[in-house]
């Protein structure tokens, strides 16, 4: 039985197409997407308890506390009741999980897993024309002169953030640090994980397994 309301958590490393595929998401199902970093800022600037807690340790240079974090989410999804919603970019930690799960009832966590040697590839293909912040890729938007802006004529750089090997510690400091929560929702039978390299590929996967628990609102073609 398709259940009218789905609760669902997506998770991935950074350059995984999580933002892609969140989008697709939100448009097919007509779910409301919640993420964690918009409504910490939300809340900051509308100065609710919770935002003005996190705000003290934000300003300090601190971690915001778990509980805290906990807190700024529930409030937010108490707001959505009745809506099928997808959580982006939270829990972090296992004790955010537990918390979160012992409010109300989750229904999947998504997984995207794609290989680091794949996403390392692609971002090393960036290049950035530093004075307008326009973005190249030497594979899917290359420039007409490789090395060099096509408005201005200046040179492209590439940002300390898509060195390869900076791109690898990222991704290797995100495995350390969600393993545990993947285990936790996997212990729990809620994880489901979607292998492959690119969002097109994924996506057809991911649309296949939510379509068996929610219907979709609009038709996709995957050609």
């Amino acid at each position: 039985m398709i259940s009218k309301l789905l609760r669902v958590i997506i998770m991935g490393p950074p350059g995984s197409g999580k933002g892609t595929i969140s989008q697709r998401i939100v448009k097919d199902f007509g779910m409301k997407h919640l993420s964690s970093g918009d409504l910490l800022r939300k809340q900051i600037m509308g100065r609710t308890a919770a935002g003005i807690e996190a705000k003290k340790y934000i300003d300090q240079g601190q971690l915001v506390p778990d509980l805290t974090m906990v807190n700024l989410i529930s409030n937010e999804l108490a707001k959505i009741d009745g809506y099928s919603w997808l959580l982006d970019g939270f829990p972090r930690t296992v004790v955010q999980a537990k918390e979160l799960l012992e409010r109300g009832p989750i229904d999947s966590v998504i997984n995207l897993n794609v290989p680091f040697e794949v996403i390392i590839d692609r971002i090393k293909g960036r290049w950035t024309h530093e004075a307008s912040g326009r973005i190249y890729h030497t594979e899917f938007n290359p420039p007409n002169k490789e090395g060099i802006d096509d408005v201005t004529g200046e040179p492209l750089i590439q940002r300390d953030d898509d060195r390869p090997e900076t791109v690898r510690k990222r991704l290797e400091g995100y495995q350390l640090s969600t393993q545990p929560v993947l285990q936790f929702f996997d212990d729990k039978k809620l994880l489901k994980v979607f292998t492959g390299k690119y969002s097109n590929e994924l996506w057809p996967l991911v649309h296949d397994y939510l379509s068996t628990k929610i219907t979709p609102v609009q038709y996709t073609s995957y050609k």
